[in-house]
This record gives structure tokens, C-alpha cells and sequence, in this order.
């Protein structure tokens, strides 16, 4: 896919750190950002539009702690009908305007038992079960062919990160997200396969921003609210008003994570 042309005053600010924010994570952008201008995502010709209920779908550029910060409020999933090249086309687009590292959030159910709703995962590693790759028939001749996946979630920063959640009291899990399509949630069997594969939370995206950021060269951080568990382990039935309603009851406190996380960049 073709890269649209990007707004001049997107070019002209020069982002050291792009945000992508998760599914009633937007929230963020408007708590956190010294904002400095907004660009809706309609008003780039060929760029996709959110069409998921709490997916604002704009562009907020500004600065937080000094750093200049690009964000995305509300992201694009392949369970809208989206090419992998569309879904991913906001790294390029970031990588293109100067962005070297990049937070990518998510809700996600829990699976490890020892999680509950509210929580926040670190992800250290993940399992691509999308069923697809973003890099699959890759138009351009930008980043490596064949990126290196043995560290996707930058480590180094991940323990300057830790470090902080443990000096403010804040109760940081760190595991393996494992992304599936969606839009239907798991089946308990499904989930039971997942904890067996290794995953810690579950979800319908992140993976594939990571892997063709990683192909660019960007540092990564991956944060998981979790937001429910997941089938099999919740006692009710799974809704995306549930996982509204978790996420904005943790607001503060994701808040203050992701914008340590982003002076620590």
C-alpha cells in the first residue's frame, strides 16, 4: 500500500515517541498531552478511519515530560475488514515523520490465573495466532526483509520501567500477549489452548504494529490493561462494555504508568 501524504504539520513537529491507544485507553491523550494540534484520520486521503465504538480515530501530536509525542486515539484492527497494510499503516507513517520508539496498549483478558481485571501487563514477549503476517507481500524497500523477533518489547526499557512501577507502589504483571482476529471473543477451550501455548493475556491486536515496527528498527513497549479474564476463568458473559468500564475505573493509574514509561523513553 502506497504511504499517503502526511500532513505538513506532522512532518514539521518532528515525534521522538509514538502512542497507540487501546480499546477505552483514549483517554490519555486528552489527560496527558501538552497537545499542540489534532489531525482526524478523514482528513488524510487513503488513511483508514476507526469504525469501533471508544476509538476516537485522530492523530494528537504534543509533548509529554519534554518529549515530543504522536498519538494515536483509537487504532485500526483486521476484524474491521482492514488489509494488514492498512491496520499497520500508522508505523509507517510514524517511522516516516521521525518516530524511533513506540508504546503500543491494548485491553486484554487475562489468562493467567493470577491476574484480574485492572491489572496492567508488561509485554514481554507475544504469539502471533492472527493467522497472517503484516510483512507478507510488503510493498516498499524500507527496514529489513526478515526483522529479528528475539526481542520484540525493548528490554532495557521494560526494567527502567519495572523499576518505577515497584518504587510507586504500582503492581506491574509482565507476560506474553498472544493476538487472535476477533471480533468474537475466545472460547473457554480456545483460552485453555492459549495458557497452554504460554499466553498470559489475550487479545485482537498490538502484533502486528510490533512486528512491522520492529522491521523499521523502533524500540517497543507493549502495556496490557487487563481489562477481564478471559473465557472459562470469568464467571460472566464477556462484553466490550465490560472492558470500557475496567479501563476507565484504572484511569489514573494507566495514566501515570504510560506517561513514566514515556519519560523514561
Amino acid at each position: 500500500m502506497i504511504l499517503p501524504k502526511i500532513p505538513q504539520e506532522l512532518t514539521d513537529f518532528k515525534p521522538e515517541i509514538g502512542l497507540i491507544l487501546g480499546s477505552g485507553l483514549g483517554f490519555f491523550a486528552d489527560d496527558r498531552i501538552e497537545v499542540v494540534g489534532r489531525v482526524p484520520y478523514g482528513d488524510i486521503e487513503g488513511f483508514p478511519v476507526s469504525t469501533v465504538q471508544g476509538h476516537v480515530g485522530q492523530f494528537v501530536y504534543g509533548t509529554i515530560e519534554g518529549k515530543r509525542v504522536i498519538c494515536m486515539q483509537g487504532r485500526f484492527h483486521f476484524y474491521e475488514g482492514y488489509a494488514m497494510s492498512q491496520v499497520t499503516l500508522p508505523i509507517r507513517a510514524m517511522h516516516e515523520i521521525g518516530v524511533r520508539t513506540l508504546f503500543v496498549t491494548n485491553a486484554a483478558g487475562g489468562i493467567n490465573l493470577d491476574f484480574v481485571p485492572g491489572n496492567f501487563m508488561l509485554l514481554s514477549d507475544h504469539i502471533n495466532a492472527l493467522g497472517t503476517n503484516p510483512l507478507i507481500a510488503w510493498k516498499g524497500s524500507e527496514g529489513v526483509q526478515f526483522p529479528d523477533m528475539s526481542e520484540v518489547y525493548d528490554g532495557e526499557l521494560r526494567a527502567k520501567i519495572r523499576d518505577w512501577a515497584k518504587a510507586h507502589s504500582v503492581d506491574l504483571k509482565e507476560g506474553i500477549y498472544l493476538a487472535t482476529t476477533g471480533p468474537s471473543f475466545e472460547t473457554p477451550a480456545e483460552v485453555r489452548a492459549f495458557g497452554i501455548l504460554g499466553a498470559d493475556a489475550v487479545g485482537m491486536s498490538t502484533v502486528p504494529e510490533a512486528i512491522v515496527a520492529r522491521k523499521f528498527g523502533m524500540r517497543v513497549i507493549g502495556i496490557s490493561c487487563i481489562t477481564n479474564a478471559a473465557a472459562g476463568i470469568s464467571k460472566t458473559e464477556l462484553t466490550h462494555e465490560e472492558v470500557s468500564e475496567t479501563a476507565d475505573s484504572v484511569r489514573p493509574q494507566f495514566a501515570d504508568l504510560l506517561a513514566a514509561g514515556v519519560s523514561l523513553a
